[in-house]
């Protein structure tokens, strides 16, 4: 039986995935591992702005986390600016500034850290640029996207840039702001070495090639609704959240897609019933789980469930926690991204 207060709402303890669950409220100042009950066991202060707060563990135990600044474009959705990372006491242990990052970031395994960042266009690249609605762009410019990955001094050693691709093949989303070419909101990194990102407002998933800095593979169609968190699984689809934001009629609500990449073609989707009752029209992501079960963030809702691959849900949390947003002037619960973790994953070993 679902419990219809923030918290834990439903946990099917026979079909559920045991683990931690890590998340922060979006700019919010705190970020919580909590368990299968929905409990805290451990608790993050973090020091200044809250931002995405986009959380993840490292290899030894240490929150990586992205935080906001004031300063850099004058542009609102995904501001970051500060990636930092804690240790289990709170301390911090390392921090790299860039006022032009925005949304994701990822401790690499190799020590190095991957992030995006806004690009401001020249006049001649911002003419280049289709679609939109006309008059949008902030301050009469156009920002694109790079991707940068730096190593543990704070040094580039690895840049690539949206400006470089064929820019009139991909149109903003006809309802969408000028503002930005992209608005990237994933960098996943490959064990290849190269990149998948996510741009929100051209419906594009794609592979950087990290030599090249070519597009090697790429699905761009308006059935993904301005998605987030596209990632490779196991089985070596695609996994990513479908927002069904400025979506067609029949996909105007949020989905979760399996995507087999050679065919483009959906191989599992999770679908609420009724459709309605699933909806992030920003934010969001998915994990599949060791169990076959996936993880999904709900994030403009707070919620965070599990689903089985037939669709039923076996744990459901919706967040207690909220922070002020600049940008709507209220209290928010929204979570951006948030993770599983095993309880015998080495992240966690002899913490709890």
């Amino acid at each position: 039986m679902q419990n219809p207060e923030p918290g834990l709402r439903t946990h099917d303890k026979a079909r559920a995935t045991p683990g931690f669950t890590l998340f922060s409220a979006i700019r919010s100042d705190r970020a919580f591992l909590i368990d299968m009950e929905g409990r805290p066991v451990h608790e993050w202060q973090l020091q200044g702005l809250g931002g995405v707060n986009l959380c993840q563990l490292t290899g030894d135990g240490n929150l990586f986390v992205t935080q906001a600044t004031l300063d850099g474009p004058p542009l609102m959705a995904g501001k970051g600016g500060l990636l930092r990372e804690y240790d289990w006491d709170g301390n911090i242990v390392w921090e790299h500034y860039d006022e032009n990052h925005h949304h994701d970031a990822r401790r690499l395994k190799n020590g190095n850290t991957l992030y995006i960042a806004w690009d401001p266009f020249d006049d001649a690249t911002a003419r280049r640029v289709q679609g939109g609605l006309p008059g949008t762009e902030v301050d009469g410019k156009i920002y694109g996207d790079l991707v940068r990955e730096i190593d543990p001094s704070g040094k580039t050693v690895w840049e690539w840039r949206i400006r470089d691709i064929e820019i009139e093949k991909y149109p903003i989303c006809g309802i969408c702001d000028r503002a930005e070419f992209g608005h990237a909101n994933t960098c996943a990194p490959l064990d290849d070495g190269n990149v998948m990102l996510s741009f929100r407002v051209l419906n594009l998933i794609c592979i950087v090639d990290r030599d090249s800095g070519q597009i090697v593979w790429e699905m761009c169609d308006p059935i993904l609704g301005h998605q987030h968190d596209c990632h490779f699984i196991d089985n070596g689809n695609v996994l990513v959240f479908a927002n069904g934001f400025h979506g067609r009629t029949e996909d105007m609500f949020s989905h979760i897609f399996e995507i087999e990449p050679q065919t483009k073609e959906i191989v599992w989707r999770y679908d609420a019933k009724p459709p309605q009752s699933f909806y992030s029209a920003n934010i969001s992501g998915v994990q599949r789980l060791w169990s076959g079960n996936t993880f999904i963030c709900e994030g403009a809702r707070g919620c965070l469930f599990e689903v089985t691959p037939e669709g039923d849900t076996v744990w459901e949390y919706l967040s207690p926690h909220t922070a002020y947003s600049r940008m709507f002037g209220t209290e928010l619960n929204w979570i951006f991204r948030a993770r599983r973790y095993a309880p015998d994953a080495p992240e966690l070993k002899g913490r709890v």
